[in-house]
């Protein structure tokens, strides 16, 4: 049973769904690996992975939008993408992460581009970046291939120096 308001989105290889129980499994795993989960705040111990992996959750009551867990047509879930906007973030951001199990398969790119998609067409939102730490080469990739394009480094309010890749905008992606 899904914690959330996240609306199924499913899109060729993938179902994006709301974070259920299960979940919790995967993401203490993601934050036990210190190389893996810097980009999110890592690592962190089972305490703390469970006190973010109820932010994410609350961050759907609040918001309306949060991250969706990315699962395969096979039911394997195999990470997190979605939009994010605590307390503090100069816009909302979209964001991605795939467990050691969905990496270099494509699936970051499918499932962000259909929450980008989702936010502009199914949530009217304007304008999305992405937070990259300095070093995270795969992430930078990943977002030029989407068509962002570095805009400014800033300070983040939890995680220090961050380059910011805006967005092309709804009618630039609509093109």
């Amino acid at each position: 049973m899904t914690l959330t308001t996240a609306p199924l989105l499913e899109i060729e290889r993938l179902r994006l769904r709301g974070p259920e129980q299960h979940d919790f499994a995967p993401i203490a795993a993601f934050y036990a690996d210190a190389d893996r989960s810097k980009g999110f705040g890592g690592p962190q111990d089972r305490t703390e992975a469970w006190r973010w992996f109820a932010s994410m959750i609350g961050h759907w009551a609040l918001r309306g939008f949060g991250f969706w867990m990315v699962e395969t047509k096979g039911g394997e879930t195999v990470g997190m993408v979605g939009l994010w906007e605590p307390e503090g973030w100069p816009e909302p951001e979209l964001g991605w992460v795939m467990f050691r199990n969905g990496e270099g398969r494509g699936y970051a790119l499918e499932a962000a581009l259909a929450v980008r998609a989702h936010a502009y067409a199914g949530m009217g939102m304007q304008a999305l970046s992405s937070n990259i730490f300095p070093g995270n080469h795969r992430s930078v990739a990943l977002a030029e291939r989407m068509g962002a394009v570095l805009e400014r480094t800033y300070q983040n309010v939890t995680h220090g120096t961050e380059m910011v890749y805006l967005h092309p905008g709804p009618a630039k992606v609509a093109a």
